[in-house]
């Protein structure tokens, strides 16, 4: 009989083990790279956010997740004893066709759980509908590889592996896409390291220095790119949270409703200023109040702004805006993001005086040469750019890019 309770346990206990075995299966899997010596690491927004648990495979947990949801970007830290061998951001623009090598972990529980190396072309400099946050790509994308680096010949950064044009999208618009690929710029990464004053470090190649095989680049390049694991709940919480973005746009409402628009600043004619208030404040006082059309609320500072018009709205990741329904018909949805603080020098084309934020805006929306823009607040300068360089921080200025 005691043998038998013995067995008895022994079962419940193995039963126990594997049940915990399976709890702990990680929801999700990408690619993570890194970018400082003391273990801040990059991947996508979508690989980390709504994660209870994320873990950085053979170094430890992931702590202090940064989140720029807007441009699908994420920061994690990582203490380690072992040290870390961060990527270099490369000054040099992007060109066209050049070769370019992307690192990951692809299909990690399928294939291998090694690190897996691609090569490819820049395709187009930009993405889905002229965006200039992204580059296109032909180098192949499996899951996993969301989060990991694209690198050049040289073994520098130039983006951030980010979405494939997927077949869903293709059989809705009749047409076969092949190695349609998409990476953030290295440089929209750089600008989000900046605005959590986390500094990167930025490089060129030297001149008479022979190209990398790909093996030599696979060697140079895969320490510093490691696998992210997601624990919890994530895949549900992730398409709750794409679902909020989805339907935060404009749609048909009844007029004179506020539609929130998070993740946006509404670029407008500011009459109030509140300061130290939540953002359920912000729109209350302008439900309250009939001249208010629009808000838009800096997180960050805890500021509100209202606003008696709005003309557009600009991607900001401090910010939230809502804005009045009856304005929604009149509203352009720009593919601006928004910096405060930041510069981009260089690749200025065109200088406009005495002017303000919103005419610059408009300005960089009506040429297609323009690809960025600064303006300087207290010099009512505003600069058009064609180029997108190395960003850096600049007091007093604000930066808009496509």
């Amino acid at each position: 009989m005691t043998i038998g309770r013995r067995a008895f346990w022994a079962a419940l206990l193995m039963s126990a083990a594997a049940t915990n075995a399976l709890a702990e299966e990680p929801r999700s899997t990408g690619t993570g790279f890194t970018v400082t010596s003391d273990g801040w690491l990059m991947t996508n927004a979508h690989v980390v956010e709504g994660c209870d648990r994320i873990e950085v495979k053979g170094r430890g947990t992931a702590s202090d997740p940064r989140i720029d949801s807007t441009n699908d970007l994420a920061l994690i830290k990582v203490s380690s004893d072992k040290p870390w061998t961060p990527l270099t951001f490369r000054r040099a623009p992007t060109r066209l066709g050049e070769d370019i090598v992307a690192i990951g972990y692809p299909l990690a529980d399928l294939l291998s759980d090694s690190v897996k190396i691609t090569t490819g072309n820049v395709n187009a400099l930009a993405g889905l509908k002229n965006d200039t946050r992204y580059i296109q790509i032909s180098t192949p994308i499996q899951p996993g590889n969301s989060g990991g680096p694209v690198v050049d010949r040289d073994g520098f950064l130039l983006g951030i592996t980010s979405a494939t044009f997927s077949k869903k999208a293709a059989d809705e618009i009749g047409i076969t896409a092949q190695n349609v690929n998409f990476a953030i710029r290295a440089s929209v990464a750089d600008l989000f390291m900046q605005s959590q004053s986390i500094g990167s470090l930025s490089g060129d190649k030297v001149a008479g220095q022979p190209v990398l095989s790909t093996a030599d680049l696979a060697d140079k390049v895969s320490p510093s790119v490691h696998q992210v694991l997601c624990y919890g709940k994530a895949e549900l919480q992730a398409s709750v949270q794409r679902e909020e973005t989805a339907t935060s746009l404009p749609r048909p409402v009844a007029p004179g409703i506020l539609l929130d628009a998070a993740g946006y600043d509404a670029i407008g004619f500011d009459y109030a200023t509140l300061k130290n208030v939540s953002y359920r404040d912000c729109r209350d006082a302008c439900d309250t109040d009939g001249q208010c059309k629009a808000i838009t609320y800096n997180a960050k500072h805890r500021f509100c702004f209202l606003k008696n018009n709005v003309v557009a709205l600009i991607r900001n990741g401090d910010a939230m805006a809502a804005y009045s329904s009856s304005k929604a018909a009149d509203i352009i949805m720009s593919d601006f993001t928004s910096y405060s603080g930041m510069d981009i020098p260089g690749g200025d084309y065109k200088r406009i005086r005495q002017t303000n934020y919103l005419e610059c805006f408009v300005s960089c929306i009506g040429e297609t040469a323009c690809k960025a823009f600064a303006y300087v607040a207290k010099k009512k300068e505003c600069w058009l750019k064609d180029t997108l360089g190395r960003p850096k921080a600049a007091k007093g200025i604000d930066l808009g890019v496509k």
